[in-house]
């Protein structure tokens, strides 16, 4: 199945982290956890995944467009794609996305990309076991939440998948189910910060 113009590049044996999220708006920290990705996890590029929206929130993000306008004027890196695919390949849910990914670039090595604050609500996705016997995650911890990741139900319910920190970059390559847990230099910064301090629309409009 060959990808859809408009869809990111990727040949087969490439090993290619996959950022979700509303990224309302994009900020810092998700500069800092994709760039520390690469490094810690050996992949050949990240592709941020901003989604039409986040079936866990009541609230609508900002629209589309202007949420990709902002990652893309803010995450500027040769190895890093601002897409919006699950728009474009009609998908809601990350087990749809990855699903669909793995018919359009077969061969690919995807990882799924998060903070260790989501794997402490993982257990809470839709078919979030089918994404964990899928393909291989990388969480990134982060400010208050390594704790509770480590304690989360998704943690315990793949104990034996997990591997050492000391063996991150041999994730990708590493048959699911596969977790790594890597310790970074911390950014507490978040969207729901941005939003509150009323940021998201100051941005907004000077792009």
């Amino acid at each position: 199945m060959t990808p859809r113009r408009g869809l990111p590049v990727a040949r087969p044996g490439r090993a290619v982290g996959l950022l979700g999220g509303s990224f309302d708006p994009a900020h810092a920290g998700h500069v800092h956890i994709t760039r520390e990705a690469l490094k810690r996890f050996g992949l050949d590029a990240v592709w941020w995944l901003v989604s039409p929206g986040n079936p866990l929130k009541a609230h609508g993000p900002a629209p589309l467009p202007e949420r990709l306008a902002r990652a893309r004027a803010l995450m500027r890196h040769p190895r890093v794609t601002v897409t919006d695919i699950e728009a474009r390949i009609g998908t809601r849910y990350t087990a749809e996305t990855l699903a669909a990914l793995e018919r359009l670039y077969p061969g690919v090595r995807f990882v799924w990309l998060m903070g260790a604050d989501n794997l402490a609500t993982f257990h809470r996705w839709e078919r979030w076991e089918s994404i964990l016997a899928r393909v291989p995650v990388g969480v990134i911890a982060r400010p208050g939440s390594r704790i509770a990741a480590g304690m989360s139900k998704a943690a315990a319910r793949f104990a034996r998948a997990r591997l050492p920190a000391a063996a991150a970059r041999r994730l990708p390559r590493h048959a699911p189910p596969a977790w790594c847990l890597v310790n970074v230099p911390l950014s507490s910064l978040s969207s729901s910060e941005i939003r509150a301090r009323g940021d998201w629309l100051h941005v907004a409009g000077d792009d």
